[in-house]
């Protein structure tokens, strides 16, 4: 298939006029098929790559069941996602062991929508004082053998685990999860300047929703935030859903970290695509209120998101956000956050021929490519 009259994403150059080919499922030099795409009035950009995302259209990942999971792959295709590493909440390490089976399953036996490309340990090994909308109750020190066992019931797929470096064992937790290749991010913890400098010394290479779930920048006690910026190798996770942080703030990290470094994450629950109303969430009760969750009867506690990636990546850009750094930071840096930009995250020759149409006028979905077929989801 040759897609042309585009405006297509690139790395270095941000949009150019170029037509796109594909040969079956990867880009290539020139169409294989004879087919041809007109995407005139359009952008063209990878498919999205979401790390942090538990739900939609009234399933969760930590459900653990085949038909939840499939469910939300094709509900994330629809809206553009076409790469997968969906979060587990703090629960009991046998409910653990069952989200790592049932997403070791379901890439075994995929049966179309978004590509689950990994398990992202949200839980539990975090701070009680930042354990947000997590269960309390089933929080858990930095467990090396704990680690081991989830990741031989996921067969190798988790990528990414949240840790609080403050926690007792956490350091020799993080450089026994990077040498079984798994990328440490700090989240949910209270650590002060100096213990999170550490914590990215000994390997950490990601800030969990960053603003969120840790202590605010502050000009003497400068925390997580301050250490991340000054880990050159640290990507922070922004969720840029009009909800969590304010637009100034979303431009601050920005100008901070720069394009290069900034993970754009959806954090959506299983609310997302739903209708206002109450929902179990990590053992607990939400309320939904138009785009704000929140932990029910405590109406100050966020409890993620009810946006997609999609929805994050449009609202960047009504903030002020240039598009193409958006763009990146919804698919080349999170692809390379957990080892996939080798296939994905780019329109480059031999990369997947994952992508997606965008209306210029309104960032509105035209065409989803998953793997050089259009997808006929709807939702």
């Amino acid at each position: 298939m040759r897609i042309t009259g585009g405006e297509v994403f690139d790395l270095e150059a941000g949009f150019v006029q170029r037509d796109v080919c594909t040969d079956g499922a990867l880009l290539s030099e020139a169409s294989g098929d004879g087919q041809t795409l007109d995407a005139s009035g359009c952008y063209v950009i990878p498919g999205l790559v979401d790390v942090h995302f538990h739900g939609c259209v009234g399933e969760d990942f930590s459900d653990a069941t085949p038909e939840g999971l499939q469910k939300m792959a094709d509900f994330e295709l629809s809206q553009g996602v076409t790469y997968l590493c969906p979060a587990g909440m703090t629960l009991p390490e046998d409910q653990l062991t069952a989200i790592c089976q049932n997403a070791a399953n379901h890439k075994a036996h995929t049966a179309g929508g978004a590509e689950v490309v990994g398990v992202h340990l949200e839980g539990p090994f975090l701070s009680t004082a930042k354990k947000g909308a997590q269960n309390g109750e089933f929080l858990h020190d930095p467990d090396v053998p704990m680690l081991k066992r989830l990741q031989d019931a996921a067969q190798g797929c988790v990528k990414l685990v949240t840790v609080a470096p403050e926690q007792p064992g956490a350091m020799e937790f993080i450089r026994a999860a990077v040498e079984m290749g798994v990328t440490v991010s700090v989240g949910h913890t209270v650590a002060d300047y100096d213990t999170a400098m550490a914590a990215f010394a000994a390997g950490a290479s990601h800030a969990t929703h960053l603003y969120n779930g840790m202590p605010s920048l502050h000009h003497r006690t400068p925390g997580v935030i301050a250490a991340a910026f000054d880990s050159p190798g640290v990507q922070a996770e922004l969720i840029c859903d009009g909800v969590h942080i304010h637009p100034a703030m979303v431009r601050l990290a920005f100008r901070l970290f720069g394009k290069e470094r900034m993970i754009l994450i959806s954090d959506s629950l299983r609310a997302a695509g739903m209708p206002d109303g109450e929902y179990p969430f990590g053992g607990q009760m939400i309320e939904v209120h138009g785009n704000r969750a929140t932990i029910a009867g405590h109406p100050e506690t966020l409890a993620g998101s009810v946006t997609s990636l999609m929805g994050c990546l449009r609202q960047a850009a009504a903030f002020g956000i240039p598009l193409a750094d958006a763009v990146r930071a919804c698919t080349y840096n999170p692809a390379q956050s957990i080892g996939i930009d080798g296939r994905a995250g780019t329109l480059d020759i031999g990369k997947e021929a994952s992508l997606v149409l965008l209306d210029k006028s309104d960032l509105s979905i035209r065409k989803v490519l998953f793997r050089g077929t259009v997808s006929e989801q709807r939702f």
